[in-house]
């Protein structure tokens, strides 16, 4: 269970009641008062707009304070905080949890359950972050390890939670790379208990969702084996609410959409600083945070439903039957637009890299190519218009005796943002080219007859 960090603790005492409750939320608290218990998971940092987040800026707290001073009522928001979207949907069914956030497949889990209960059900009422290929979901392998491409998992220990998003990418990798969903020893393990593993040895591989696998790569306890952006499959998390407290109080779902608003727009516009508010109540590190939640990150992060979204939903369902974990959904009785055309919240434009490269000496335009560095004791980060300027500059910046805190660089072929000193790097004629995984440099080089692999020292030599 997640303490509260210093921020959190900030907050007034009726939101940080951290209490599970043995009677339905929609009925609990004195004549007057209307109680909300929002389930999150604070390390699954592309729900922090619906999560870590907001709860620091105590952006719903005041949402609600300002719809009490409407209706005269008293509003006390209750945070729950969990490693995955299953117990968050245990609870809403237990109508224990009003609100939660959780990603796509542990969402149309939630729809079904909640549909086969009979009742009201759940709705999908918004989006918090997505990627539109799927790098959101990753394999990781200790340093070291024999398997270089996903089929060398065959027979394997691999570590997941079950039922998740990262689960579901790890089984539809394994079957386009011609492993059976038997093929591998599954470990049903929970994010945090899965990292310790693969650490101690006890496993193979680590699949997970945001942001375990770039913590433990950045841990230096691991590489990526496998960048989800390979499936090509949009995946996404979102805001689920319970149809019965929804119907009871809209005026909550409305403060909370608002609320999720700000702070997505805070997180657009002060990503650096969303960044360490987040690692500060989450104990990861910030630059972590940043390399999924930054500008150009590996997460986008907005509220609409959108088509393509909701499409990569319904194309979701038939794997999750065939899997054992969802029986059926109707999709389009599960997602709910009502509440979002209701808020009639302003569009936010997701965070890019922008200004002029200080080495190279030109704007910084193409998102496909744009770099990021963050040297230790800066409280700034630097624009790099391509990879050749981000290794010039950090080659430069280096030579005067400045220590590189994390440089971040899209992948040459899937756009998916990693950290270039952790990337593998390719000489092709003059241009340096950074991939996420060795089957990005294989696929490369045998359409390149020319280029090489070559190491980080040795990309930085060579720009």
């Amino acid at each position: 269970m997640h303490r509260p960090g210093p921020l959190a603790r900030l907050l007034p005492a009726a939101a940080l009641l951290v209490a599970a409750t043995a009677c339905s939320s929609a009925s609990a608290g004195t004549s007057g008062t209307v109680r909300v218990v929002v389930g999150y998971q604070s390390k699954t940092i592309n729900t922090v707009t619906a999560g870590t987040l907001l709860r620091a800026q105590g952006y719903l707290e005041q949402r609600l304070a300002e719809q009490g001073r409407r209706d005269g009522r008293t509003y006390q928001v209750v945070w729950q905080d969990y490693d995955s979207g299953a117990p968050i949907t245990a609870q809403m069914l237990a109508e224990k949890i009003d609100i939660g956030s959780m990603g796509d497949y542990p969402l149309l889990i939630n729809g079904s359950r909640a549909q086969e209960a009979g009742g009201p059900g759940t709705r999908l009422v918004s989006v918090t972050g997505y990627n539109l290929l799927g790098a959101l979901n990753g394999v990781v392998v200790p340093n070291g390890s024999p398997a270089h491409t996903l089929a060398d998992l065959k027979g394997k220990k691999v570590s997941t939670s079950v039922g998740s998003a990262a689960d579901g990418t790890l089984v539809q990798a394994l079957r386009r790379a011609g492993v059976p969903d038997t093929g591998i020893q599954k470990q049903n393990q929970q994010p945090a208990v899965g990292a310790s593993a693969l650490k101690a040895g006890s496993v193979d591989a680590l699949a997970q969702f945001v942001a375990w696998p770039g913590a433990v790569v950045f841990a230096g306890d691991g590489h990526l084996l496998y960048d989800g952006a390979a499936l090509g499959r949009p995946t996404l998390h979102g805001v689920v609410i319970r149809q019965k407290y929804g119907t009871a109080h809209p005026e909550v779902v409305q403060a909370f959409l608002h609320a999720q608003a700000d702070a997505t727009r805070y997180l657009n516009e002060h990503p650096l600083d969303a960044s360490r508010k987040v690692a500060e109540a989450t104990g990861l590190p910030a630059e972590v945070v940043h390399l999924y939640n930054g500008p150009d990150g590996i997460a986008t992060f907005a509220t609409p439903l959108r088509p393509d979204l909701l499409n990569a939903l319904r194309q979701d369902v038939p794997f999750l039957k065939s899997v054992g974990v969802l029986k059926a959904l109707d999709v389009d009785t599960f997602v709910d637009p009502s509440y979002l055309a209701a808020a009639a919240l302003p569009d936010v434009p997701p965070a890019r890299i922008t200004g002029t490269d200080e080495v190279c000496a030109k704007p910084v335009t193409d998102p496909g190519l744009a770099g990021e560095i963050w040297y230790q004791g800066e409280d700034v980060t630097h624009p790099a218009a391509d990879p050749r300027c981000l290794l010039r500059a950090v080659r430069t910046a280096t030579a005067a005796g400045k220590k590189l805190r994390a440089a971040y660089v899209p992948d040459a072929a899937t756009g998916t943002r990693w950290f270039a000193d952790k990337d593998h790097w390719v000489l092709d004629g003059t241009a340096l080219l950074p991939f996420t995984t060795e089957d990005g440099v294989r696929a490369h080089l045998a359409a390149h007859p020319g280029a090489r692999a070559v190491g980080w020292d040795e990309a930085l030599a060579a720009a």
